[in-house]
């Protein structure tokens, strides 16, 4: 059972987060400080998993479940951090009465961390006034409505477990927003015209619905991704010809595919590998230049799935493994003494096509996302630097 402290507790946490946020300078907006010290949180997680310390004897991450009933004080304390929160793997609605550790799982929904979820609507430059579609429902609707006032935020939610869950909470703390169920690929026709749509998942390329919604001179804010799991942020400005255009932004932000982008199952690595020539050569490139764990290799896998953009890539005993169902192709790559050689097969080489791209970032001298412009026309999408030739997005 729940404590009869709870709301006294929360907004001591509440009052603590807030303060966190504003030392580290994500809380500039005091219209946005307001909201976030007056929406509750803990409401909108009910229930949620964290990773354990230790893997299990098959080398899965074991994520045990986190509910009030389970241990109050972690539940309500972690609820008031700044981080994400994984609610949801493959799919499955968790039943949090009944919770059981999992091994293994894709998260497939979860609650974003507070201070992304205040970036995301500051970098969208939504303000009073606007009418606001959003892609995905929960914590940052509450911030919205609090903000703009519920008449003019739409939230459409793809899973109708989770907009339930969401919804309970949302008309629990006093907010009537528009509410759907709904694929954010196609935005939300009823409600349209929109000053801003912001998304909280991400999609391999911008959805042609959502230029149609937006007015001319509105913006949207979404996340690019890819099956390489590269990720860049852009700004989208609509014009009246319904054409877009907008810079990448800079930082390392990631969100989960839209469900109907996500990357398909490509089968045993190991069976592509065997169908690929024998014979070798030496990479110009490492593949640690997409694949360490930092900001230049982030921004790196973003531009390298931007020329291969059907790859999927996975590493099993040091041997990096690219595969591309769409046109059959395969490439494997091996470490060596002097560093590493690759085989490759199909009619697209994989590996090659990332070594020129990679070549030509270096070229022009590393520059950062900021530096990249993307257009959105009925011609197709590509990402632009006036010292790299364009790469193309799929068309959505």
């Amino acid at each position: 059972m729940t404590p009869a402290n709870l709301e006294t507790d929360s907004v001591r946490l509440r009052e603590a987060m807030t303060k966190g946020l504003c030392a580290y300078g994500d809380l500039a907006d005091p219209a946005w400080r307001q909201a976030v010290s007056v929406v509750p949180r803990h409401r909108f997680v009910p229930g949620f998993y964290l990773p354990a310390d230790e893997r299990d004897g098959n080398g899965l991450t074991v994520w045990e479940p986190v509910t009030a009933e389970l241990d109050y004080g972690r539940w309500l304390a972690t609820a008031y951090c700044d981080a994400t929160l994984i609610t949801q793997f493959d799919g499955d609605e968790p039943d949090w009465k009944q919770s059981a550790v999992r091994h293994g799982g894709a998260p497939t929904s979860s609650s974003t961390l507070p201070s992304l979820v205040v970036r995301m609507w500051s970098d969208a430059e939504v303000t009073e006034g606007h009418t606001v579609l959003e892609i995905g429902t929960g914590y940052s609707t509450a911030l919205a409505c609090e903000r703009l006032g519920s008449a003019d935020v739409t939230s459409i939610e793809v899973d109708p477990h989770r907009l339930e869950t969401a919804a309970s909470a949302l008309y629990g703390c006093g907010y009537t927003p528009t509410l759907a169920v709904a694929d954010g690929l196609y935005g939300y026709w009823p409600e349209a015209s929109f000053d801003r749509i912001v998304a909280a998942c991400s999609f391999r390329a911008v959805p042609s619905a959502l230029l149609a919604q937006t007015r001319p001179g509105g913006k949207i804010l979404l996340t690019l991704s890819g099956w390489l799991y590269g990720y860049a942020r852009v700004l989208l400005t609509v014009a009246k010809d319904g054409t877009a255009e907008g810079r990448l932004l800079p930082g390392t932000v990631s969100f989960m595919s839209a469900r109907t982008h996500a990357a398909p199952a490509f089968g045993n690595p190991a069976h592509w590998a065997a169908g690929l020539p024998e014979k070798a050569r030496t990479t110009r490139i490492s593949p640690e230049r997409i694949t360490a764990a930092t900001e230049e290799a982030f921004h790196l896998r973003f531009l390298a799935q931007s020329t291969v953009p059907h790859a999927q890539l996975i590493t099993i005993d040091q041997v990096v493994h690219l595969v591309d169902v769409h046109a059959g192709s395969a490439a494997t790559l091996t470490p060596i003494d002097s560093g590493w050689q690759v085989r490759e097969g199909g009619p697209v080489r994989l590996w090659e096509r990332i070594e020129r791209v990679l070549d030509a970032y270096d070229a022009a001298g590393a520059p950062g996302p900021e530096t990249f412009t993307l257009h959105v026309y009925d011609g197709g999408q590509h990402l632009r630097h006036p010292q790299m030739p364009d790469l193309p997005l799929p068309r959505p």
